[in-house]
């Protein structure tokens, strides 16, 4: 049998796309993008700065300023909200923020702390202090509002 040959099995790791890159290695890609190129999935080759969003509201590109992070990265869509975080996924402060894509003025956002601790208001107006109920209630008041929200759970 050939290399060719379908009845060959395929050697392993064949045809598989790369792992994805953990956030602190992924290249900065600052090319303009419209709210409508944002991507629905989260990016795992590239990190997407909100100084490349053309429409990037003050509070967003500022989100980080406070706790000391520059960098605000684009994460993905939760139904109509857009996902940005600055700081990292855990074990550090961080801040997220929820932007309605099509209302920028409608945002809503999540501070995590070192210690695992969490703090934010969701659009149903319930406080949370699970990161994890936070991206549910993006979720569900995305439904509630006619938004279609992908097969993936927040």
């Amino acid at each position: 049998m050939t290399s060719n040959d379908p009845r060959q099995p395929a050697r392993p790791g064949a045809n598989r796309p790369a792992p994805p890159r953990p956030d602190q290695v992924r290249p900065l890609d600052p090319s303009p993008v419209h709210t409508s190129e944002l991507p629905d999935t989260p990016q795992r080759d590239r990190t997407i700065p909100a100084t490349a969003w053309i429409e990037a509201p003050d509070e967003l590109v500022r989100l980080g300023a406070d706790i000391a992070e520059p960098l605000v990265a684009y994460k993905r869509r939760i139904g109509r909200w857009l996902l940005w975080r600055a700081g990292p996924p855990s074990r550090g402060d961080a801040r997220y923020l929820a932007v309605a894509s099509d209302d920028l003025t409608l945002r809503f956002s999540f501070r995590l702390y070192p210690d695992g601790r969490g703090e934010g208001r969701g659009p149903s107006g319930t406080a949370h202090v699970r990161f994890r109920t936070w991206k549910e209630d993006l979720r569900d008041a995305s439904i509630a509002a006619g938004f279609p929200v992908g097969g993936d759970s927040p």
